[in-house]
């Protein structure tokens, strides 16, 4: 029986739709980290406002946060490059919130 989900065609889909969500996390400054740290529930929202179908795998999120940590490493090396840029940081906060200072 062959194996459907680990074909080239579903290689490719996959690939295809990682640069999309990497795309769309880098634009909001999302990380790796703080992606991996979101909830299941958390990532098919995402991957919804990304305009894909939530990935039905960890391997698609995995692909993701490996581009994210290359993206990272490239715009470190290229600051003052427009593909360094994040045009929609302010909207981070919808999806990765900061922890909680206590008033002690």
């Amino acid at each position: 029986m062959p194996d459907y989900t680990h074909n080239e065609h579903a290689a490719r889909s996959r690939a295809e739709k990682a640069r999309a969500l990497a795309t769309y996390l880098w634009d909001r400054d999302i990380g790796a980290a703080e992606l991996q740290a979101l909830t299941p529930a958390a990532r098919r929202k995402l991957a919804r406002a990304a305009g894909t179908n939530p990935p039905s795998t960890d391997e698609t999120w995995d692909a993701v946060a490996e581009l994210l940590t290359e993206k990272s490493a490239w715009a470190a090396r290229n600051p003052g490059h427009p593909a360094a840029r994040r045009p929609h940081a302010d909207e981070k906060l919808m999806w990765v919130k900061p922890p909680v200072t206590p008033w002690n």
